[in-house]
């Protein structure tokens, strides 16, 4: 039968590190596999290390039961290059043709996108694309793409929290600009002079200039 393909992304929000974009293309029996495995949104697991593991687990699980996925990092440049001329949403919906293209996925087939501000464009190129608010609620498919990109994205974040570990404490906060993130973020700059190479420079402000923080 015609695959299903859920598309979601992880780390659209945070000041420090990259995001991660999923899709991952389901039949009937990984539908049924992947509620059988309790997949749910990926934002449901939480932030703790417990939760992370779990959602781990079933990023490996996911994988090894369906037909199709496929996954994006997007990194600080790029992201900070769309993000100055206010095309975020833009650099999101290019990743996603990409990805859809990369898969072969057909003109008619059937995608939901969690969005539906952000991805109803994207109807353009697939008819039959549904964007929709709370997509993980909507299909397994976009469960599953929200726990593939989410998982991807906790690894992305280990990379820098162990970067800088040694140095200067455990680096908490997910990389959003939380009192944990401010404070590793305050601490770089008072040694360095500058913010660390991670940091999105176009993060809320157009100058670029985040050493007020």
């Amino acid at each position: 039968m015609s695959l299903i393909y859920g598309v979601d992304e992880a780390g659209r929000g945070p000041i420090l590190g990259p995001m991660t974009i999923a899709v991952v293309g389901v039949d009937r029996k990984a539908t049924r596999a992947l509620g059988t495995l309790g997949v749910d949104d990926s934002k449901s697991f939480g932030s703790t290390a417990e939760g992370q593991l779990r959602r781990a687990q079933l990023a490996e699980q996911i994988r090894a039961c369906v037909p199709a996925v496929r996954l994006r990092t997007v990194e600080v440049e790029e992201i900070d290059h769309y993000t100055y001329r206010g095309q975020l949403n833009a650099l999101e919906r290019r990743v996603v043709l990409e990805l859809l293209a990369a898969m072969e996925v057909e003109r008619d087939a059937r995608v939901i996108c969690d969005g539906a501000t952000m991805f109803k464009p994207l109807r353009l190129h697939y008819p039959r694309l549904q964007a929709v608010n709370r997509g993980e609620s909507a299909h397994v498919s976009v469960a599953a793409a929200s726990i593939v990109a989410k998982d991807a994205r906790d690894r992305a974040f280990g990379v820098i929290a162990n970067r800088y570990g040694d140095e200067f404490g455990p680096v908490r906060g997910g990389g959003y600009l939380n009192a944990a993130t401010r404070k590793f973020l305050s601490a770089y700059e008072q040694r360095y002079g500058e913010l660390p190479p991670e940091t999105r420079r176009s993060w809320g402000a157009k100058s670029g200039n985040l050493s007020l923080f």
